[in-house]
C-alpha cells in the first residue's frame, strides 16, 4: 500500500465545531467473519497512530485494528507504515498509511486531514515517534541531537495533539495517549536528552487533560521500561545481550513485550479507562519500584 499524498481540506474553526457530550461512532463498513456477535472495544472508531512503523507503535497498530478500529498509520518511514498498513488490511481491517514526519507541522495537519477525508471522524490518538539519542553525557552531547531529541519527542507529540484535538472535539470526545518512558520518573546516565522529552510528554499529557476534560477528550501518557524491540539494538550488540543486561535491571528479570504494551494502550484508549485522565501508565516490569 502506498503512502498517502496531500490534501487541500482544513478543518473549520474551533468555535464553529458543536459540543458533544457522547462520542460518535462511524461506520466503517468492516464486517468480519465470526466477530458478529462480539464487539471490539476500539468498535467503529478511528484511530491515529503516529509512529507505527515498527516496534511499540506498530504493535498498537495492529492491536487497535483487531479490536475494530479503522486505523490511520503514520510514520517518516512511509514504507514501513504502508507495509503495517497493508498487513492490518490483509486481516480483514481497515488502514490507512501515510508518510508524516510529526515535527513538521505541515506534514502533520495534511496527515490528519487525511485521516477525516478517509475516515470521517478521529477518537484515538497515539503519539509514538521518537528520535534515537545515544548514551553521550551531556557536556559532550552535540547541540544538533538535543535539538533533535526535542523536535520529535516534545514538540512532534505537540503537534499531532494540536491538530487532532479538534477532529475530536468534533466527533464528541477520543482519547490521547502520549508514550512516554520510565525514564521520564527516574534518569540514567548518558541519557539526559531522552529523559528530558520524556518527562515532559507526562506533564504535557496532564495539561491537555485539564485542557479538554470539558470537551469530552482523555489525555494519558503511557511508560514503559525496557522493550524487546530492534530500537534496543542501538545500545547492545544483540538482543539476547539486552535481555541479559537490561532485562536483569526490572525487578521481574526481563524485557518487556511490545504487545504487552500495546495492550495496556488498548486499554487507555477504550471506555476500559473512561474516568482515568491526567495520569501516567507504568508499564516496566517494576523498574521504578526499586
Amino acid at each position: 500500500m502506498p503512502a498517502a499524498e496531500g490534501s487541500g481540506y482544513r478543518l473549520p474553526p474551533r468555535s464553529a465545531m458543536p459540543r458533544i457530550s457522547a462520542v460518535r461512532s462511524v461506520d466503517t463498513g468492516v464486517s468480519r467473519a465470526g466477530e458478529e456477535e462480539t464487539m471490539g472495544k476500539l468498535e467503529d472508531k478511528v484511530a491515529f497512530v503516529a509512529g507505527s512503523a515498527k516496534g511499540i507503535g506498530k504493535a498498537i497498530a495492529e492491536c487497535f485494528a483487531a479490536e475494530g478500529a479503522c486505523v490511520a498509520c503514520a510514520d517518516i518511514d512511509a514504507a514501513g507504515a504502508s507495509a503495517v498498513a497493508s498487513g492490518i488490511e490483509a486481516s480483514g481491517s481497515r488502514a490507512l498509511a501515510i508518510g508524516c514526519d510529526v515535527s513538521d507541522s505541515a506534514s502533520v495537519a495534511n496527515a490528519v486531514a487525511l485521516v477525516l477525508n478517509t475516515f470521517g471522524a478521529l477518537h484515538v490518538l497515539s503519539s509514538n515517534a521518537a528520535a534515537i539519542t545515544h548514551r553521550t553525557p551531556l557536556a559532550e552531547l552535540p547541540e544538533s541531537e538535543w535539538r533533535r531529541a526535542m523536535d520529535v519527542n516534545v514538540t512532534g507529540s505537540f503537534l499531532v495533539c494540536k491538530h487532532s484535538i479538534p477532529a475530536m472535539i468534533a466527533a464528541g470526545g477520543g482519547s490521547i495517549i502520549l508514550m512516554g518512558s520510565q525514564m521520564g520518573r527516574v534518569a540514567y546516565a548518558g541519557s539526559a536528552a531522552y529523559c528530558t522529552t520524556k518527562g515532559a510528554l507526562l506533564q504535557l499529557a496532564k495539561g491537555i487533560a485539564l485542557d479538554y476534560a470539558g470537551e469530552g477528550i482523555r489525555a494519558n501518557s503511557l511508560s514503559p521500561g525496557g522493550i524487546a524491540t530492534e530500537r534496543l539494538l542501538v545500545r547492545f550488540a544483540d538482543m539476547e545481550t539486552a535481555q541479559r543486561e537490561w532485562g536483569a535491571r526490572h525487578p521481574m528479570g526481563r524485557l518487556g513485550e511490545a504487545e504487552e504494551v500495546a495492550r495496556a494502550a488498548l486499554f487507555l484508549a477504550s471506555d476500559d479507562s473512561s474516568f482515568v485522565t491526567g495520569t501516567d501508565l507504568l508499564v516496566d516490569g517494576g523498574y521504578t519500584a526499586w
